[in-house]
């Protein structure tokens, strides 16, 4: 049996490498955040989260649409998904319990009778899992969901469990082992093989006779003292070699289950951490959506309410979302205030991309992009306390490194990059970079303080650009909304200064008179 609740036609990989970008993209867009929120203290649950969320950037739209339509059903239905779950970790627990003497012994015996404990085990979950199939089979509407449950059902009906616990007995040997074997070279036994033991009912009548019937009959036995070792240890020696491969058999027939609740368990775990999401999401009333993958050849964009979910989850008010259409532009460039949400806007972005990519829901009213083969981030760093190289080396750096790895149809995220220099060199620089990046068809968002950036670009390349600006009020609050607008040369420094330093009153004592002046 296989889950293929991921994937229509192969199992998820759980060792299968995450991209190489991996620990920037969670640095600079927060996703610990996110992954703990899926998470809520299940470890197993948030490495799976981690790896789906960090490994679906290569395997392009086809299966988005499929998780999709299975996680709108676990949506619907959270507590029999949970329920399903559950099942699933005390299946690989139980294997757990067995691990220990799987590794300290291999003798046919000792294998068999471990399989024989581990396989009645799985029969009781595996009865679980019929039950829940004949009880709920029908809330599902998903092909995912539909194709596990006919298996489920298919699989093991009544028959199976039937034949499963007679085996089960016959495999205890509680009336002996029946062999037989032929003579080998040099007179020695050659050719072991396990027969079935006649199954039928003895008489009383045969059981009171049975001493004259054993005396007539061809069959010869023999009787071992209680003190003959080695004579114990070569019947034992002879069973071993009768039941091995039946031992064998067995423990592959454990494994078996245990693999298919094993990867039962990795694909519910993702659906499990969304569950989590949307119900804490759900609380705030925060809105969510499917949103609508595209092929990465057409470069689109384009949202409305699109918010941070990181922020959201560590704040008690909900957040401010934002709208724009960029599907006809190569660059998003993002200017403004200071402080009026453009770092947060940005990893919006980011998050959105790689939690529909991966066949999530969307912290947004809704959301259409193509399904890029690669998210880059290239974020300003703290200042290098070892001296090893000065900041702009560092961000140059990391930039060819960018382009070392880039992909054909890639997104590539700036926030406040190459403003390690003077105005007149980053712009230069960005210029540069920004517009050899566009020449190679990368969809770009960028953030700067850069005015002179961002005014080339507005007057030279505005057709291919999408100019957004961080709102600023006239009392100098932010609303935390993005507008379109051409760049401007303030981002506003005086209002933050203001806030840090507020205005105070002093005294100056002039002619005998005690004045207070306004200090600014």
């Amino acid at each position: 049996m296989k889950a293929h609740l991921l994937y229509r036609d192969r199992d998820f990989d759980p060792q299968r490498p995450l991209v190489w970008n991996a620990a920037a993209l969670v640095q600079d867009l927060g996703l610990g955040t996110l992954f703990a929120a899926m998470a809520r203290d299940d470890k197993f649950v948030l490495e799976v989260s981690r790896r789906l969320v960090l490994s679906g950037l290569d395997e392009g739209p086809a299966h988005i649409p499929y998780r999709q339509d299975v996680l709108r059903d676990c949506l619907d239905n959270a507590r029999v998904v949970r329920e399903l779950y559950a099942i699933a970790v005390e299946a690989t627990e139980e294997e757990k319990r067995h691990y220990l003497g799987s590794i300290l012994s291999t003798y046919p015996g000792t294998v068999l009778r471990r399989s024989i404990d581990l396989i009645t085990a799985y029969l009781g979950m595996l009865r679980k899992l019929r039950r829940i199939a004949d009880s709920h089979a029908e809330d599902f509407r998903a092909p995912g969901w539909r194709a596990l449950f006919d298996v489920v059902k298919r699989e093991l009906d009544d028959g199976f469990f039937a034949r499963a616990r007679s085996h089960l007995a016959q495999l205890k040997f509680n009336n002996g082992v029946l062999l037989s074997a032929k003579l080998a070279t040099g007179n020695k036994g050659g050719r072991y093989v396990l027969r079935e033991q006649p199954v039928r009912a003895v008489s009383w009548l045969e059981r009171l006779f049975a001493r004259l019937f054993a005396e007539r009959s061809t069959a010869f036995e023999f009787s071992l003292h209680p003190r003959d070792e080695a004579g114990a240890r070569a019947l034992n020696e002879l069973r071993d070699r009768g039941i091995a491969l039946v031992a064998s058999a067995l423990a592959q027939s454990a494994d078996h289950v245990r693999s298919f609740f094993g990867a039962l368990r990795t694909e519910l775990a993702f659906y499990v951490g969304c569950i989590n999401l949307h119900e804490q999401l759900a609380h705030k009333h925060e809105p969510v959506c499917f949103p609508q993958p595209l092929p990465a050849t057409e470069h689109r964009l384009s949202f409305s309410g699109l918010y941070e979910v990181c922020l959201t989850l560590g704040m008690t008010e909900r957040v401010v979302g934002s709208d724009a259409n960029a599907d006809a532009h190569d660059l998003v460039m993002v200017t403004g205030a200071n402080q009026g949400g453009k770092s947060t806007f940005l990893r919006s972005v980011g998050i959105a991309q790689l939690m529909m990519q991966c066949g999530m829901f969307v912290a947004a009213e809704a959301f259409r992009a193509s399904a890029y083969d690669g998210v880059f981030t290239h974020f300003k760093r703290e200042e290098d306390t070892a001296m090893k190289s000065g900041k702009l080396d560092e961000e140059l750096a990391r930039m060819s490194e960018i382009v070392d790895h880039i992909t054909p149809h890639p997104m590539i995220l700036f926030n406040e990059s190459f403003a390690a220099t003077n105005e007149r060199e980053g712009s230069e620089i960005g210029r540069q970079i920004l517009a050899a990046l566009m020449e190679r068809g990368v969809k770009i968002v960028c953030v700067t303080h850069l005015y002179e950036l961002a005014r080339g670009f507005y007057e030279g390349t505005r057709g291919k650009v999408l100019f957004l600006r961080a709102n600023r009020q006239a009392d100098g609050t932010r609303p935390f909304r993005l507008v379109e607008g051409k760049p401007l040369e303030t981002s506003f420094g005086e209002d933050l200064y203001r806030s840090i330093f507020p205005p105070v009153a002093r005294e100056t004592e002039t002619a005998g008179t005690s004045e207070p002046v306004q200090s600014q």
